[in-house]
């Protein structure tokens, strides 16, 4: 049995158009908290959007520096808390330990399946879970925005291996 996509992504690339959007989004929000819209934040975010993988903030600062050598980690890891906090990312946990952040931008809400042995993921949508925070809210008397779910579990890989050392 072939293993299913690890991310979905409506959007196959970010458009010209769609980065642009995503650059108003962030110049916004940094005005809102009162801090300079400078260059080096706009590669961090182009570089941040541009990939389709869960990123922890070395992997992202690496990437970064391919493109700018003068943009420093505590740079970059602020930047990735500004972007989290004006939605075009979010932070997930894949019970390794290390922190992880996807864009969220032009993406439908989607859940995680991870492995608590080799700590691989697959994403998910579900329009029961979508249900339920809505419901929920309803109930609660909150206009919700978001949510994270997450189901941890062994891999299809891990169990056969397990199966075979017994």
């Amino acid at each position: 049995m072939s293993q299913p996509p690890k991310r979905v992504d409506d959007q196959p690339s970010i458009s010209r158009e769609m980065m642009r959007e995503a650059e108003d989004v962030f110049h916004k929000h940094l005005r809102k908290v009162g801090l300079k819209h400078t260059e080096q934040r706009d590669v961090i975010l182009r570089t941040f959007v541009e990939t389709r993988d869960h990123l922890s903030t070395d992997e992202l600062f690496r990437l970064v520096k391919k493109k700018d050598a003068g943009i420093g980690f505590t740079t970059v890891y602020r930047t990735l808390k500004l972007l989290t906090e004006c939605g075009l990312a979010s932070e997930v946990a894949f019970h390794d330990g290390v922190a992880r952040y996807e864009h969220q931008f032009y993406r439908r809400s989607h859940h995680h399946m991870v492995c608590t042995n080799c700590g691989s993921s697959v994403e998910f949508f579900s329009p029961e879970i979508e249900k339920v925070e809505k419901d929920i809210g309803k109930k609660h008397h909150y206009r919700t925005t978001r949510h994270s779910f997450q189901v941890f579990g062994i891999c299809e890989n891990c169990s056969k291996a397990e199966d075979n050392g017994r």
